[in-house]
């Protein structure tokens, strides 16, 4: 049995321990109340509102529209379906850059009417007053280096980032910074291997690696992703668990069957 899966509730800490004592973490995505329940009964140790609700919930290209009210409503949704694993939402593009009063007002909202337990923002060094504004308000916050989904018009590809010395060189030293301000972990986002091994043995806060090697302290995944729901979408970091796409779709089109040809409802379905 694992060192902490008698504990009702993870927290911050609990992750922490867990870097500590070589346990990895797991973390999935979730968006809605009864995918939140389902993660949570699982297993998870923490679940993440990504602002990837753009594109799997929404549809959206990138994950550049979500609104914070948006990201709320979501967080409202999976926080009633956990009884166990720590609730991180991400803070959507637009609402912390800019400066670090509006990142703050940001984090407020979603602690006081998501209802999360940290929240996610993405950045280093280009952040940096808004992390301090955050934590110092007592609020945890998860970092997010590597590939920056936020940033995508930026780096105008969703290859893998820090290939080059410098950017390695600047990967670290955020996620020193990181720990420096006080973020209880931090997502390593695409980046090859042995930079992930590094960065995680650089800090004493967990790293919770996506496409970013074994190494990481903790991995993440998009719930629809793991179990097959996207089928155009398979990056070589992604394990499938499921097939649901097909499996969804051949329970709808056997429904359509059976109520084309009046086999459903039959007469022990009928009051």
């Amino acid at each position: 049995m694992s060192v902490h899966s008698e504990i009702k509730k993870i927290t911050t800490e609990t992750l922490r321990k867990m870097k500590f004592d070589k346990e990895k973490i797991t973390m999935l995505t979730a968006y809605d109340f009864t995918t939140a329940k389902m993660v949570d009964a699982g297993g998870v140790d923490a679940i993440l509102i990504g602002d990837s609700a753009a594109n799997v919930m929404a549809g959206f290209e990138t994950t550049l529209p979500i609104t914070l009210d948006q990201m709320i409503y979501h967080t409202q949704c999976v926080v009633r379906g956990v009884d166990r694993a720590l609730v991180v939402a991400d803070l959507p593009f637009g609402t912390y850059q800019s400066n670090p009063e509006k990142a703050l007002e940001s984090a407020v909202r979603m602690m006081k009417e998501g209802g999360a337990h940290a929240v996610k923002i993405e950045g280093g060094k280009e952040i940096e007053e808004s992390i301090r504004k955050i934590v110092n308000a007592g609020i945890p916050v998860c970092g997010h280096l590597g590939l920056t989904p936020q940033s995508i018009y930026q780096f105008g590809t969703y290859k893998v980032r820090a290939k080059e010395e410098a950017e390695a060189e600047k990967l670290i030293a955020d996620c020193q910074l990181l720990e420096e301000l006080g973020c209880f972990a931090v997502v390593l986002e695409k980046i090859p291997a042995a930079l992930a091994k590094k960065a995680s043995e650089s800090i004493s806060i967990p790293t919770i690696g996506i496409g970013a090697g074994p190494d990481c302290d903790g991995q993440v995944l998009v719930y629809h992703d793991m179990v097959g729901m996207n089928q155009g979408f398979s990056p070589k970091f992604l394990r499938r668990y499921l097939d649901l796409y097909s499996e969804i779709t051949g329970a709808v089109s056997q429904y359509v069957k059976d109520v084309k040809s009046s086999d459903f409802p039959n007469d022990k379905e009928s009051y």
